[in-house]
């Protein structure tokens, strides 16, 4: 199973830019996909969650209402449309795959697969 995340590159602040993660390689079981994300310096954090079947989300506080997550089945991708984006967005964005639930969307632990990351630089 592989993650191949796109989409990342340099904006100004207030632009928006949309992530795409592609699932491939055998069939798997898939509870849920989401984004993290890790600035210089920083721990990786949570940003946005979804749920495979039922497409429930979960956003952190601090990209709650300018990033929104969506997941298209058919093609075995998950986005990250990101609005509004402020230069403490800068960081290395991960996607991650879970095959089971085992507890709260937000938490790295819980995930099986990761991707290579893509780097989104917000800068005048």
């Amino acid at each position: 199973v592989q993650l191949q995340a796109s989409g990342g590159g340099l904006v100004q602040p207030g632009d928006s830019l949309r992530l795409s993660c592609l699932a491939s390689g055998r069939t798997f079981s898939r509870d849920g996909m989401a984004w993290f994300r890790q600035a210089p310096g920083k721990e990786r954090d949570f940003v946005a969650a979804i749920t495979w079947g039922a497409g429930n989300t979960l956003y952190a506080d601090s990209v709650k209402g300018r990033f929104t997550i969506s997941r298209d089945t058919a093609k075995n991708t998950v986005a990250l449309q990101m609005n509004s984006l402020k230069p403490d967005d800068t960081a290395v964005y991960y996607c991650a795959s879970r095959t089971a639930y085992r507890g709260n969307l937000y938490q790295a632990e819980f995930y099986d697969y990761w991707g290579q990351g893509t780097l989104v630089t917000v800068s005048s």
